[in-house]
């Protein structure tokens, strides 16, 4: 199977749509369709299923398209390696995570890691916690930073801590001198909480409906940046991961309780790749170092907030 044959079939696979993977190739559509039906011939089977939607792989159309993405990765590695001949002075680290992330603790983490290899680059997607582990599995980016809450099919956790969900607000809140709160106790006060579709929302539920608790949010958002804002200008409490508020809490602008629910420490905070694949030597260098951040950045909360945020977790326990 020549290369260009399967780099088309591939964009058809991301597009649904041979018009569109044509423009995105720059390439004539009935150059890419040809392609395919050669690919189809070659193989003797059928690779989509043509619909009034677009284009949905078949049986055997899956399994070409887990072949091809892992030989465009290698095909990638392969080429990273041979540039990186000289150490790590050139590549590039494809990154998935969520917003919560994205504010404080990625954009830290690559700018220590560029202060001692400035040749390389950083392409960050911020998307929904749901994308995170879907663009890992396809091999999309190379890490994703991520909450899991059960193993997913195809993605090694490099690195996993406990990640529960605390009550932040600022140091004058009612709420600030209680060692830890109930979710009896947040009630009684305004709160925001995040979307129905995420993890930290559903846990908040579960536990909520288990203890017979109605949390009445007077904010609800899926932007982690707005909810922080909201409670920095005293608009009530939040419930979050710490590391998601690193800088208000080491700052003191905002101090953090635990709430005593066993379902709201059920949460794990993830660095996840691609199961079986070797990755280029600047992101493999950059999980480490992100660990290593990563770690830091949790001893300096559990010191400011004077309780531990997290129990460490050793790599041969983190794997799936």
């Amino acid at each position: 199977m020549q290369g260009t044959a399967l780099r088309y079939f591939l964009e058809v696979v991301r597009t649904g749509s041979v018009s569109e993977a044509s423009s995105r190739l720059n390439v004539a559509a009935s150059a890419v369709s040809r392609q395919i039906a050669k690919l189809e011939r070659d193989l003797g089977s059928r690779l989509f299923e043509r619909r009034p939607r677009g284009m949905v792989l078949s049986e055997a159309g899956r399994l070409l398209a887990t072949y091809a993405r892992r030989m465009a990765l290698e095909g990638e590695r392969v080429v990273g390696r041979i540039r990186e001949l000289e150490g790590l002075a050139r590549g590039e680290v494809r990154i998935a995570t969520t917003e919560g992330f994205a504010l404080d603790m990625m954009p830290e983490a690559i700018v220590a890691f560029r202060r001692r290899y400035e040749g390389i680059r950083f392409d960050l997607a911020v998307v929904p916690f749901t994308a995170v582990t879907r663009l890992v599995q396809n091999g999309d980016v190379d890490i994703g930073v991520t909450f899991g809450l059960a193993p997913s099919p195809d993605v090694k956790v490099q690195r996993a801590w406990p990640a529960p969900i605390l009550a932040v607000m600022t140091p004058d809140h009612p709420l600030a001198a209680r060692e830890s709160l109930t979710l009896q106790d947040l009630r009684d006060h305004p709160i925001t909480l995040s979307e129905a579709n995420t993890t930290l929302r559903q846990l908040v539920d579960m536990a909520c409906a288990d203890e017979g608790v109605a949390l009445e949010p007077v904010l609800i958002t899926n932007f982690v940046s707005a909810q922080r804002r909201f409670v920095e200008t005293k608009g009530g409490v939040l419930v979050a991961s710490p590391l998601s508020m690193v800088s208000g809490l080491v700052s003191g602008r905002l101090v953090a309780r635990p709430v005593r629910s066993e379902l709201l420490h059920r949460r794990r905070f993830e660095i996840q790749t691609m199961l079986d694949r070797t990755l280029p030597t600047a992101a493999e260098a950059f999980v480490a170092f992100l660990s290593e951040h990563i770690d830091n950045d949790l001893a300096a909360l559990s010191q400011v907030l004077g309780f531990l945020v997290y129990l460490a977790h050793t790599e041969a326990e983190a794997e799936i």
